[in-house]
């Protein structure tokens, strides 16, 4: 189930990705640490060789709320030059390691604070490319300010990222010209950025919002939920595919039962994948589920 994770104290061990990336000609690489994996694939895509990434939460398994740092988390932090964490209370435990784990000289982006969002917002802020743009721009300066010698590089690493979301854009806009007004339930806001750029009408938000904070739905959000199925008031029913909750399972089976569309989304990057790839699958997805019936 995924919470808010100031709510969470379970243990959970999570699985640290270490990218690092050889390049003959490059003696010492700038070690950037992500917390997740869609911040490290940012710096893989724009560093490319120059970097070496470690990205904290990297398995689709896992829910990310309830991860625990280990030891191995506080070493690569202390080693890294730049670290980017997401914030609006959705890795704490990162931010908490950062103040007794210093490092001279190292960067830190918080992507909540850089884009004006604080804690109590939708925290799920990658859904929005914009706001991973604002993250590139921002880690092209740090590792610019660490790595001067490479300031072409990293700046032509992020031109090429920028043309990379294009079709991603356009993708988004295609949709909000075809579905906007459309109704749409969410089992949780993970994908509300998305859903608002698509100009999706989402129902049930207080719901949504209860499972995300690890609270009890009322009777009363539960019923309403159950009717927009029931009574097909919905297009589609959006859910975190990577999470369990019992609650959550019923509707979505009832959504099957009563022939909406089920849309599954996730919050950390499949393996093998990028960051533009795992956006447009989703988006294919939906664009499938809200399109007319074969």
């Amino acid at each position: 189930m995924t919470t808010n994770p100031m709510t969470k104290a379970l243990p959970l061990v999570a699985a640290v990705a270490f990218c690092a990336f050889s390049a003959p000609a490059l003696a010492d690489p700038v070690k950037v640490v992500a917390a997740e994996n869609f911040y490290g694939d940012l710096a893989t895509q724009i560093g490319g060789d120059n970097v070496a990434v470690t990205s904290i939460l990297s398995n689709p398994d896992d829910d990310p709320h309830l991860f625990e740092a280990s030891p191995e988390t506080a070493k690569a932090l202390s080693d890294a030059k730049v670290v980017i964490v997401n914030g609006v209370d959705y890795d704490p435990w990162m931010e908490k390691l950062l103040g007794p784990h210093k490092a001279p000289g190292r960067k830190e982006i918080v992507v909540g604070a850089l884009v004006g969002h604080k804690p109590g917002d939708n925290p799920h802020l990658w859904y929005d490319p914009a706001y991973m743009k604002a993250a590139g721009k921002a880690l092209v300066a740090d590792l610019v300010a660490v790595d001067p010698s490479h300031k072409a590089d990293y700046e032509q690493g992020y031109a090429k990222y920028l043309d990379s979301l294009k079709p991603l854009d356009d993708k988004i806009a295609a949709m909000r010209k075809s579905y906007a007004g459309q109704p749409v339930t969410a089992s949780e806001p993970v994908f509300g950025y998305q859903a608002g750029l698509i100009g999706l009408k989402v129902h049930n938000e207080k719901y949504a919002l209860a499972i995300m904070n690890n609270a009890e739905p009322t009777p009363s959000e539960v019923a309403g939920f159950e009717n927009d199925l029931k009574g097909h008031k919905v297009k589609a029913m959006l859910y975190n595919a990577q999470a369990s909750e019992p609650g959550v399972a019923k509707l979505v089976q009832l959504a099957k039962d009563n022939g909406i569309p089920v849309v599954g989304v996730s919050e950390t990057e499949p393996p093998n994948s990028t960051y533009q790839v795992w956006m447009m699958g989703q988006l294919d997805t939906l664009d499938k589920a809200l399109g007319p019936t074969q």
